[in-house]
């Protein structure tokens, strides 16, 4: 490879290690990414020189360097150089892995291709020494990337039963590159299900997230539901297969959620729109109905979704914000704006959704609507409705109780005792404001408080 493609500091740290005897390469993803001129980041070496030895080589240079023993059973140590943090593993290989993650046993070695041997694919099986550029390919991984084929390191069987992620990695890979995988490749995933199912749900869950930002998340989901990944780790999602929403939709509530998904990916929204997106239906399974009309019905199937979401997301270990804010805006997505909305009920409108929350429901939307038929939906899809919205805001944000012109100090400054009448007191001041902003001043709401504390005799001071 051109030593133009090759960073400097990489050539920097490859002649230290050459002015100290030992070999070095940049391995991995690293080498993959660069020869499919994708931008990468994470930089990975391999060398024939063991930790106390990479110690020894940066502390003999007059840069200011941070060595880190992050796996030193294994032969690993972070070096923190010149602001660049990089992980150095000396050439190993592996015995057998009797938990489907971790081998028994790690060897040095002092050969590069035999430590290429116990990577998952081939076109993770390259190599590029420094500082010179040559490039070690023992299984062929730079032809496989031409043809763009993901194939496993000699036994696909033995590599799965190795490592539990890797079969989802495979279809990862799939999906974020547009690779095929390897029809022997393929066939092993559903023999490794046993294996993929001691993985750690936070591995799991890495996954899923590279999954779906990569550019077309459906390639991904169609392979796990071939091979039997889907539901063994989603089987919420796999459940949908086949429920048929013929009447609203083209497409079954799979396929219709995969679309949605890919839509999501391809903006480039946030990952709780994401993950809303390719779940925000799932509970269509339990809420569907035939009407007498022989049409498919499927109310309150958002509240039935979001508890599902909210279980799939806890399961996989994913933090409660994200939980909290996709079950959120799955529960919201039915909303169905019409013309004839008041500005009150556009006032709850937002209040419901959450003002912070509203672009990325529009976002849901447009994902829902373009996974009914597949085509692209109107810019002008939600105008209406936005335009409203933001004109009410423009005329104050008068959308909660802590926009009150009162507060329970000045409830109570009023004669009224504490307690829970007075929480229903300021948020029924709030539904009047809500359908009357103008009646938002200290004067009418203490006035309307005053009535109410009538109402509720039990109050008074």
């Amino acid at each position: 490879m051109s030593n133009q493609l090759i960073h400097p500091l990489l050539q920097e740290i490859g002649s230290l290690f050459a002015r100290n005897g030992k070999q070095v390469f940049l391995v991995g993803g690293a080498v993959r990414d660069m020869l499919l001129r994708r931008p990468c980041s994470d930089w990975d070496l391999a060398t024939d020189a063991r930790p106390e030895e990479v110690n020894a080589i940066f502390r003999g240079t007059r840069q200011r360097v941070n060595i880190i023993p992050t796996g030193i059973k294994h032969g690993t140590v972070t070096v923190i150089y010149r602001d660049a943090s990089i992980e150095i593993t000396t050439f190993r290989t592996e015995s057998a892995y009797r938990d489907g993650r971790h081998p028994e046993e790690v060897r040095f070695s002092s050969s590069i291709e035999e430590d290429l041997s116990r990577r998952d694919f081939t076109m993770n099986a390259l190599a590029l020494g420094l500082p010179g550029g040559r490039l070690v390919d023992p299984f062929g991984g730079e032809a496989d990337m031409r043809n763009r084929i993901i194939r496993c390191v000699r036994n696909p069987a033995e590599r799965f039963a190795e490592d539990g992620l890797r079969a989802l990695r495979a279809v990862r890979f799939a999906a974020q590159l547009g690779f095929e995988v390897e029809a022997a490749t393929l066939a092993a995933i559903g023999g490794a299900l046993d294996t993929t199912a001691k993985v750690s749900a936070e591995r799991i869950r890495d996954e899923l997230d590279k999954i779906i930002s990569s550019p077309k998340p459906s390639a991904a989901f169609l392979l796990m539901e071939k091979t039997g990944l889907l539901p063994l780790i989603l089987p919420e999602l796999a459940l949908c297969r086949g429920v048929e929403q013929k009447g609203y939709h083209r497409f079954d509530v799979l396929e219709h959620s995969l679309l949605a998904c890919d839509y999501a990916a391809r903006k480039k929204y946030p990952r709780e729109t994401a993950l809303a997106a390719l779940f925000h239906d799932i509970g269509k399974v339990k809420t569907r109905k035939l009407g007498g009309d022989g049409v498919w019905t499927f109310y309150q199937h958002e509240r039935e979704s979001g508890v599902l979401a909210g279980d799939i997301l806890f399961r996989l270990r994913y933090p409660g914000a994200v939980i909290e804010k996709t079950v959120h805006l799955i529960e919201e997505h039915m909303f169905h704006y019409t013309e004839d909305w008041t500005d009150a009920a556009v006032r709850r409108f937002i209040v419901r959704t959450g003002e912070e929350h509203l672009q990325d429901l529009y976002a849901l939307r447009f994902c829902d609507t373009f996974g009914m038929a597949g085509v692209e939906p109107s810019p002008e899809l939600l105008f209406p409705l936005a335009r409203r919205v933001e004109k009410v805001l423009q005329k104050g944000r008068s959308l909660s109780v802590k926009d009150l012109a009162v507060s329970g100090k000045d409830l109570i400054a009023a004669g009224m005792k504490p307690g829970k009448h007075m929480g229903i007191i300021l948020n029924e001041l709030l539904e009047t404001v809500l359908d009357d902003p103008e009646q938002n001043t200290r004067e009418k709401l203490l006035e309307i408080a005053d009535n109410l504390r009538k109402r509720y005799g039990s109050i008074s001071s």
